[in-house]
């Protein structure tokens, strides 16, 4: 019994440790929660991705360049953990669908900074010019390049580095400031080969969807560098490079949404969620108290380690909690309390069969494992569900879910149990007796 009993105060102690680091983390700041813009406050931007010039099949790679690109970029201006992500949506016919790009900036509660965050950064593509059309004037935005170009064959998820130099060729005029690019070595690659496959044919430079430069390709040129000269001044040419080192995007973006939530409004729907959260875990405890009691008062124990581990993981991972994050961990709750009814539900048959206190507890937890087991299966197969296929909220609420679902199906087990048959009680006589029974029971 001994044996059981420490067991039962290690657990105790790793619980108190848990919910020490938890409480003394969130004090000092040291590891603090990761709370979504409706908790912490900032905006969030929807923008549009434009793939038409992209062949189906490089899509997802252009959109993963996108998000990369857009977060190095917010990264460099420093806001604090900025969450970029991409969306497919489906109010596009084709097999693609809409291509969203979605962009959370804690603390950024400034619309129009926040949209200079992102649209400072140019779009560069390289297209080259279609047989029997005519070079359109640089520098002039069109409304029918789509008709004079093909689509992209290169753009700015190739590009390397760029540099400002000023023009020595003889060729050229001399010291104007231009722009070398220089590729990655699949963009050098596929540079090389649109120069070697085309040589005598017009290809327009994009930037921002102005042709900037129409030159022709005189020669290969396998080195997977190119020059932008586009009658710049040295501080335009070394804003451009500067612009494009920072990440040209490899797609064009249209922003179709924001939406700013205050930091006040934010801190509000903090306090909101808390206080959600201890009525709720306050109603559930005094509900096990009233109805079961003894076991009750170990489930309610065992309910705060399952607490305090859960919140501990939340600074972890990290979870970025949302006010749908919090609804799902305070819904875990109560299907970590769910499998202690079924528990003392079986543990009270056994005891009524005639069955001793030790037997009535390991054959209660034996019976309702099966049930436990299978309904948190069925959750966390939903939870699963929702993450692969919903939204960024969704998402956020089914991984909250199913980490609870998954830690309260470890703890109703292991450790109510361990505090259960810690007591080492005799629960058919005595005032034992009766608090071991349940509702409005009375058994002395």
């Amino acid at each position: 019994m001994w044996q059981k009993r420490l067991t039962a105060l290690i657990v105790l102690l790793v619980g108190a440790g848990i919910g020490f680091f938890v409480y003394n983390s969130q004090i000092t700041g040291s590891w603090p929660f990761k709370l979504g813009l409706d908790l912490s406050g900032g905006t969030q931007l929807v923008y549009r991705a434009d793939t038409n010039a992209i062949s189906g099949s490089d899509i997802a790679d252009s959109m993963s360049s996108l998000r990369d690109t857009i977060e190095r970029r917010v990264n460099m201006f420093g806001v604090s953990e900025p969450i970029v992500q991409t969306e497919t949506g489906s109010s596009l016919a084709g097999s693609g669908g809409e291509q969203r790009l979605i962009v959370e900036l804690p603390g950024v509660t400034d619309t129009q900074k926040a949209i200079a965050l992102i649209g400072q950064t140019p779009v560069l593509e390289f297209r080259l010019l279609k047989e029997g059309k005519t070079p359109p004037q640089e520098g002039v935005a069109l409304t029918n390049a789509n008709e004079l170009f093909e689509p992209a064959a290169i753009t700015g998820k190739d590009l390397s580095s760029a540099q400002l130099q000023f023009n020595q060729s003889a060729g050229g005029i001399p010291n104007e400031p231009t722009v070398v690019l220089k590729f990655d070595s699949k963009g050098g690659s596929m540079f090389a080969e649109l120069t070697k496959k085309n040589v005598g044919r017009y290809f327009g430079i994009f930037l921002d969807g102005v042709p900037i430069s129409v030159p022709v390709i005189r020669e290969a040129i396998p080195d997977g560098s190119a020059v932008i000269s586009g009658g710049f001044t040295a501080d335009q040419a070394k804003t451009l490079a500067r612009n494009l080192n920072y990440g040209a995007l490899p797609v064009p973006i249209e922003l179709i949404s924001t939406q700013t939530v205050s930091g006040t409004l934010g801190e509000q729907a903090v306090q909101d969620g808390i206080m959600a959260a201890l009525w709720g875990i306050g109603a559930v405890v005094l509900f096990m108290l009233l109805w079961y009691r003894l076991p009750g008062l170990l489930a309610a124990i065992a309910l705060l380690v399952y607490i305090v581990t859960v919140l501990a993981l939340f600074k972890l991972i990290p979870v970025t909690l949302t006010a749908a994050g919090i609804a799902a961990f305070i819904l875990s709750v109560g299907m970590a309390v769910d499998a202690n009814v079924l528990i003392f539900e079986r543990m009270k048959e056994e005891l009524r069969k005639g069955s001793s206190t030790a037997d009535a507890i390991r054959d209660g937890f034996a019976r309702a494992w099966p049930s436990i087991r299978d309904s948190n299966i069925s959750s966390m197969i939903t939870a699963v569900i929702l993450f692969w296929f919903g939204t960024s909220l969704i998402k956020g609420f089914a991984l909250v879910f199913g980490l609870g679902v998954l830690v309260s199906m470890l703890t109703a087990i292991s450790v109510s149990r361990t505090f259960v048959l810690a007591l080492g009680a005799n629960a058919k006589t005595g005032f034992m007796r009766f608090l071991f029974g349940s509702g409005t029971e009375i058994r002395l």
